[in-house]
């Protein structure tokens, strides 16, 4: 029987801005993704100790290929929110990363959802496989 990683979950702490802020007096929806790569960029080089600059001086970029939220309830103007980020699953194709943002002060899930990312030759520009010292290097974080 084949059983699938746990991966670790990684913790950054923000506070919404003024200028997150959207007409409804609530973070606007785009900023949601701000915050969630905010979080991987910070992540990657204290948690997993590969910085985004190990892959671009590689010639290496990892590249959004879609995205899903699922938004429950506002964060406002002033709020400490926590971003939850972990990898749900890695191959030489993508990379899922599953994410969480909570309200610090109610302990509540403002949205939730996942990333799909692929690797990409930052000069041509075009998807390549995740190299396998990568995807183990990534595999060693589970819990």
């Amino acid at each position: 029987m084949t059983t699938t990683p746990i991966y670790s979950t990684f913790e950054t702490e923000y506070r919404v801005r003024p200028d997150d802020i959207d007409m409804y007096r609530h973070v606007h929806n785009s900023k949601y993704f701000d915050y969630v790569l905010a979080a991987r960029y910070d992540q990657m080089e204290r948690c997993y100790g590969m910085p985004m600059e190990h892959f671009l001086n590689q010639g290496f970029g990892w590249l959004v290929r879609s995205v899903f939220v699922d938004y429950k309830r506002p964060l406002l103007l002033g709020d400490y929110f926590i971003v939850s980020t972990g990898i749900e699953s890695i191959n030489e194709k993508n990379c899922r990363v599953k994410f969480s943002i909570k309200n610090k002060a109610t302990n509540k899930v403002c949205c939730d959802g996942w990333f799909d990312f692929v690797m990409v030759d930052i000069n041509g520009g075009k998807a390549i496989n995740i190299p396998a010292d990568v995807i183990e290097h990534y595999t060693s974080f589970t819990i």
